[in-house]
């Protein structure tokens, strides 16, 4: 079982794992996943941090990407929103647009 890809320290992991949880039958290949996995993070701690722009560049940088309208998301289905089985809140936004015409008529 032990092959040139799993190391002794990972399958003893694995092993351990799978003992504690109970022996479960033929699951053995997901406990020694779990310990590459384990192992991954233990020799690449901060392999998963990205760098804080506010602390690198200060409060006032902009985002990488750009910041979409709340437009665009009035263009996503094609039913009207009345008829949706996802309840009586609006799922974004509404645009300024809209909150114009809302203001205006109330």
């Amino acid at each position: 079982m032990l092959t040139d890809k799993i190391t002794t320290a990972i399958y003893q992991r694995a092993r351990k794992m799978w003992r504690q949880d109970g022996c479960p039958t033929g699951r053995l290949d997901d406990y020694i996943e779990r310990a590459r996995e384990l192992q991954a993070i233990i020799d690449n701690p901060t392999s998963g941090l990205l760098p804080n722009p506010i602390a690198t560049y200060g409060p006032n940088t902009p985002p990488l990407l750009p910041v979409e309208e709340a437009e665009l998301m009035e263009n996503l289905g094609e039913f009207p929103t009345r008829f949706t089985d996802q309840g009586d809140h609006m799922q974004a936004p509404m645009t300024k647009q809209r909150a114009r015409q809302i203001r205006q008529q109330g």
